[in-house]
């Protein structure tokens, strides 16, 4: 089990990183996702994520995209898994935990550490969660 601080770690590194593990069968526990980063440019960003979320389809059904921090980390996880409806990548999503805080089970536990240095251009997904 792999249990990683997602303070300050860049979205897509900490998204490829889990999926490779999981796709290897470790059990992989991501916390504080709210103050992950997102790099690029804030307004594209903002925007890309309201444009995502305005779009239902007909009769309410997909795709949805939530707005939970926790649910937008897993959903870029899930991303970057080979078909995640069937077969290993399935598997190796439900091998795939997020939280947005510190639950109390983990905070004795050792944890590796995501980001090293913030980047000039960035966005927390917190930040784009709320709006």
């Amino acid at each position: 089990m792999k249990i990683i601080d997602g303070k300050n770690a860049v979205l897509g590194r900490l998204a490829s990183y889990a999926a490779k593990e999981a796709l290897k069968g470790e059990e992989i526990i991501i916390l504080n996702c709210g103050q992950v980063l997102i790099t690029g440019n804030r307004k594209n960003i903002e925007e890309e994520f309201r444009r995502k979320r305005g779009r239902v389809g007909s009769g309410q059904r997909g795709p949805k995209h939530s707005g939970a921090s926790e649910k937008i980390v897993k959903r870029t996880i899930r991303g970057m898994l080979p078909e995640h409806r069937f077969g290993r990548g399935r598997e190796a999503f439900k091998r795939i935990k997020c939280y947005s805080g510190i639950p109390k089970e983990f905070e004795k536990e050792k944890k590796i550490t995501g980001g090293k240095e913030k980047k000039s251009k960035f966005i927390h997904v917190s930040e784009v969660s709320r709006k």
